[in-house]
């Protein structure tokens, strides 16, 4: 067994290393600053795309977490490169909060407050702070949670709401993409303020922070996984009532891991105890969505009985951290076993050996989805670097 962890650890390192090396070779946009909006599936940069705060967000906190888990200095230098063009492009200095997108010049374009690139860019101001110990760094994540806290915070039924205009007023289209529902509150949100809010913490133990972290942990427990079904509700309407029976194989697996973080960093031992069932209980029925290949599959919907047959890159990483947590939570070898099967799915069908980086993901012939970015709004380093830093962390061998 030391075997097998120390080559999954040894593979994870270099491919760690070929993930942000495509990276740095292939998006910062010399001439404009920052990084480039938009790489199709064949490495060609699409001239004038938009930038978005949440890829911006996503590349900062990948690189920071890489360069305090390596000490490599390119990763500290292009995390660099993405927190000024972040304080000097995204953050809205008049309103508060920042910008969905801005122009491929940095000029703002999208300006509505969505909930969930706040979340993200608190995530990443706080894991930079922790490569530069700059107080101005910390200030920036503390003055985006405050506003949140504020402008979103639902002090009535618990929760935070989706999205605001640029002035933080109602918004009807609440919607992070196409595909959502419009629904005043989502898991996803609630996930990704959870983790940006752990990350904060440890840099900054305050007491209404660690209360915020307890209540969005009830959140999960009593309103967003499904205590029958053991999968997470997608949407909600502002008293928690569920708008959605979609399956989402992806983030029942990369909840399990962040909310038992989540529990252990405020040290909240009943939380965690209740927590390590829950994600045991949330790993098995993920396993509904795992293909015989080793792949997990998008989404499933219950009232039509119908499977996205996609298996995209993320949901892959995330399961590789996923069973990776549920194996060190029951010692059982099927849950390591899981964990490596989900690499060496990537490895077959995700890798780009030719151009870099990862594909968006695969069909159910196992054909590429040629059609998706490589790099984008929603296409980003942070959770193939994560997967790849979460389990070599845990590996001890």
């Amino acid at each position: 067994m030391s075997e097998i962890l120390k080559a999954y650890k040894a593979e994870l390192s270099e491919e760690l290393e070929n993930i942000l090396n495509y990276w740095v070779d292939n998006t910062i946009d010399e001439a404009d600053r920052g990084f480039f909006g938009k790489i199709d599936n064949d490495n060609e940069v699409i001239p004038g795309s938009p930038k978005g705060s949440v890829l911006n967000a996503r590349i900062l906190w990948s690189f920071s977490a890489a360069y305090n888990q390596t000490q490599n200095a390119l990763y500290l230098g292009v995390a660099t490169i993405a927190y000024l063009y972040i304080i000097d492009h995204f953050i809205d200095d008049e309103h508060g909060g920042v910008y969905w997108t801005v122009d491929h010049q940095g000029k703002p374009l999208d300006t509505k407050k969505q909930v969930y690139a706040s979340a993200f860019t608190i995530y990443a101001l706080s894991e930079y702070y922790k490569a530069t110990s700059d107080e101005a760094v910390l200030a920036e994540a503390k003055k985006l949670y405050y506003l949140l806290v504020d402008k979103s915070y639902d002090a009535e039924h618990t929760g935070y709401l989706e999205a605001f205009t640029r002035e933080w007023a109602p918004l009807t289209d609440l919607r992070l993409s196409a595909k959502d529902a419009n629904e005043k509150k989502s898991m996803n949100t609630h996930l990704h303020v959870l983790e940006a809010y752990t990350t904060l913490y440890t840099i900054w133990p305050n007491k209404g922070l660690k209360q915020q972290i307890e209540t969005l942990l009830h959140n999960f427990i009593d309103h967003i996984i499904d205590s029958k079904t053991h999968h997470l509700v997608l949407f909600f309407d502002e008293e928690w009532s569920a708008k959605s029976d979609t399956v989402s194989y992806g983030h029942d697996i990369e909840a399990t891991w962040l909310l038992l973080e989540a529990a252990e960093a405020i040290h909240h031992e009943k939380l965690i105890a209740k927590i390590k069932a829950i994600c045991i209980s949330v790993s098995e029925a993920t396993l509904e969505g795992l293909d015989k290949d080793g792949g997990l599959w998008y989404e499933y919907e219950p009232s039509s009985d119908h499977l996205i047959k996609e298996k995209h890159w993320w949901p892959q990483a995330e399961a590789m951290v996923g069973f990776y947590n549920t194996y060190q939570l029951t010692g059982d070898e099927k849950w390591l076993k899981l964990s490596i099967n989900s690499w060496e799915f990537v490895k077959q069908h995700i890798l780009d050996k030719k151009n870099g980086e990862w594909f968006w993901g695969i069909y159910a012939d196992s054909s590429v989805m040629t059609t998706e970015d490589k790099a984008g709004l929603w296409k980003c380093p942070y959770h193939n670097s994560r997967a790849c830093l979460e389990v070599m962390r845990r590996i001890a061998v």
